[in-house]
């Protein structure tokens, strides 16, 4: 990755600029992107999701050393919080109490009004994102606190666990209330809303959005929203890198016994990883369900935790410009396949000879393992000086008061 360098305290000058060039492919993309399909900006818009999955994950696995496998269970947080919130599904958990437990359903009924009673509550999505990240915070230090003794394979158990657990809540949360509606999802989500602005198009556009007299379709608008939010959380993620409590998550990961010794409370520490790891999750959820205006369990399996872990595993453990690169490489590359398998194989041979969604998962696989073959720290691994914090001194300059022995 010379081509692009993104250190800023080595070379300045060329961190910049590759920030500017990259800065300028990523908004020309959604436009060159649209003359070969939609798709492939939706594409995008996924990846970019998962982008902000993957570097919540990383402060917990890269940044602090804590391997988490239920993940993906903040980010069905996030994203049954903007269900909640954002359709009219919470009318029907208001009639559910009703049904089961009248004293309660009356009173709620009574508090929350005949509005929100007929249509359910459809907050601004601006007010369900910090909602969704406390949440999902919350649930983050919940589920730190219990695991703060545990290291490596009981940590990952535990967490699996974790995930699993949320997902079978959220698929059975349907009686004797229905909060949640089951298997079947909550649908009819409100979609994001930009300065009165609809992302989705107005009824009868044909999904085309108009602001100040431009026009693109959804999946742009989207695409710039979601880059907007992975570069707000790229900013947050490196003060969090360099500041003191990055410093201590990087001393816990390296030795635990020696930064307790050194007087960092490792407990707060670690329940500070688990929470702001677990809001960025929460964030990219409500964002996800805003986005495709439905949301089931079957989104949120451990498959999909084991995937946004893959992506910070191949990009590079707690480098962010690694993790980024991971992030679009496994989140796009299934999807790219699924397009590209059939035709190849017509051209090549006249028919298709292996099922498009076999070979897609065959060489998805494959290529996981090629790259952790060759590359086993990562496709783009972070620098020797990054593995631990510098001294507050260049290592050239003379210790000032210290006697030679």
């Amino acid at each position: 990755m010379a081509f692009l360098t993104f250190d800023k305290k080595r070379n300045p000058r060329q961190a910049n600029i590759s920030l500017v060039v990259l800065l300028i492919l990523m908004i020309i993309f959604p436009f060159v992107a649209s003359m070969f399909g939609n798709s492939w900006v939706r594409i995008m818009d996924m990846a970019l999701l998962y982008i902000m999955l993957a570097l919540g994950l990383n402060v917990v696995v890269g940044f602090a050393g804590l391997l988490d496998l239920g993940y993906i269970a903040f980010y069905a947080i996030g994203a049954y919080t903007a269900g909640l919130l954002a359709s009219p599904q919470f009318a029907d958990v208001l009639q559910s109490f009703v049904n089961t437990y009248p004293a309660v359903g009356n009173f709620l009924v009574m508090v929350c009004g005949p509005q929100i009673v007929q249509t359910g509550i459809h907050l601004s999505l601006w007010i369900i994102v910090p909602l969704s990240a406390m949440v999902a915070a919350l649930f983050g230090a919940l589920l730190g606190a219990p695991t703060l003794k545990l290291r490596g394979d009981y940590l990952a158990i535990v967490t699996l666990g974790f995930g699993e657990i949320i997902r079978i809540f959220m698929n059975n949360l349907n009686a004797p209330v229905n909060i949640t509606n089951g298997p079947q999802g909550i649908n009819l989500i409100d979609p994001i809303r930009v300065f009165g602005v609809s992302l989705a198009g107005e009824p009868g556009s044909g999904s085309i959005v108009k602001f100040l007299g431009f026009s693109m379709p959804s999946v742009n608008a989207y695409y710039f929203l979601f880059l907007l939010l992975c570069i707000g959380v790229i900013f947050f993620s490196i003060r969090l890198q360099d500041s003191r409590l990055g410093r201590a998550w990087v001393a816990i990961r390296e030795d635990e016994i020696a930064a307790k010794a050194m007087g960092i409370n490792t407990r707060n520490v670690k329940l500070l990883a688990f929470a702001m790891g677990a809001s960025f999750g929460g964030v990219a959820g409500a964002m996800f369900a805003s986005f495709q205006g439905f949301v089931s369990p079957e989104s949120f399996s451990l498959t999909e935790s084991i995937a946004v872990l893959a992506m910070v595993v191949l990009g590079g453990i707690g480098h962010i410009p690694g993790v980024v690169l991971g992030g679009v490489i496994l989140a796009a590359l299934p999807e790219v396949l699924r397009h590209v398998v059939e035709p190849v194989q017509m051209s090549l041979f006249g028919k298709v000879w292996i099922d498009a969604e076999v070979l897609r998962q065959l060489l998805y696989g494959l290529a996981m393992v090629i790259i952790m073959l060759n590359r086993p720290a990562g496709l783009w691994p972070s620098p020797k000086h990054e593995d631990r914090p510098e001294a507050d001194h260049p290592h050239g300059d003379a210790a000032v008061g210290v006697v030679k022995a």
